[in-house]
């Protein structure tokens, strides 16, 4: 199929961008990789009355150290933030979860602002943020505001950004001493969409035990989750804590149901992939200098 008509507009910059957004409003579908949204308009399954295309305003692209922060520009490919430097030491468990995302073509051209965007319950960079308590920069005319990305997804390709609002950037929180991070997924062949992805963060103190423990589930419910593991901390960073706060996380989701999984199935995954990433995050924060 092809898509249905529409209106091309390209802005030159952010200014123009978020002119064009105020004007068309929810007619309007915002184009930067075009890796999700390609598809869409060629199935139509999205309709816009026009595309925005932002490829070229240099404001959207960038990584740079912002404070405590890393922050991506909206159009960061996925290729570049796969060979920075800056992620890799600053934000490792984003670089663990980029090489998941669909394959190294469709990583040259899509970007983290659209895959955040996009908020599809199984992707990786979606839930990486998420699990690090990151934040999404949404722009207007006459405004900003940062959103925290658990807030910032409401279901299946769903979000609370508004229509006239373009995102600007996303914000990583710089990774801490003696912190792991590991992340993990199923699905029927690599670069699919996961049928089940798990993220872990973990601070462990001198003594062995947990300072604080974070992990992040995708693709098991209709968007990113984290697991209240509240409880685990002060608790031993070894393989039985990973498995009995996975069994913990796994009774307490509510799992979709699709062709591809049961609800009963996702659950193990939980359970499976939760110990996983937990065990590694563990395993790497005690080999990490302080």
């Amino acid at each position: 199929m092809k898509p249905a008509p529409f209106e091309y507009c390209r802005a030159d910059t952010l200014d123009e961008a978020l002119d064009l957004v105020a004007e068309f409003g929810s007619d309007a579908a915002v184009l930067a990789g075009g890796m999700s949204l390609g598809p869409m308009l060629n199935m139509r399954l999205a309709r816009p009355a026009a595309i925005v295309d932002v490829n070229s305003v240099a404001d959207l692209s960038g990584i740079r150290l912002v404070g405590d922060a890393v922050e991506t520009g909206a159009l960061c490919r996925q290729a570049d933030a796969l060979d920075s430097a800056l992620v890799g030491d600053d934000v490792p468990l984003l670089a663990r979860a980029l090489p998941f995302v669909g394959h190294f073509q469709t990583r040259n051209r899509g970007t983290l602002g659209g895959s955040v965007c996009h908020a599809d319950p199984s992707a990786e960079i979606p839930l990486a943020l998420a699990t690090l308590g990151g934040d999404v920069v949404l722009r207007r005319k006459g405004g900003m505001r940062a959103v925290a990305a658990h807030d910032f997804f409401k279901g299946i390709f769903t979000s609370v950004r508004e229509p006239d609002e373009i995102v600007t950037a996303l914000r990583w929180p710089r990774s801490e001493p003696k912190t792991g991070h590991a992340f993990d997924e199923i699905a029927q062949r690599h670069g699919d969409f996961a049928i089940g992805a798990a993220a872990a963060v973990a601070t462990v103190a001198p003594d062995g035990s947990l300072a604080a423990v974070s992990l992040g589930l995708g693709g098991i419910e209709d968007r990113p989750v984290l697991a209240d593991l509240s409880g685990f901390v002060g608790a031993p960073a070894t393989a039985r804590t990973a498995s009995e706060a996975a069994a913990l996380a796994a009774g307490r989701v509510d799992p979709m149901v699709d062709p591809r999984a049961s609800a009963a199935y996702r659950r193990q995954l939980v359970r499976v992939l939760g110990a996983r990433v937990l065990e590694r995050a563990f395993e790497r924060a005690g080999a990490r200098q302080c």
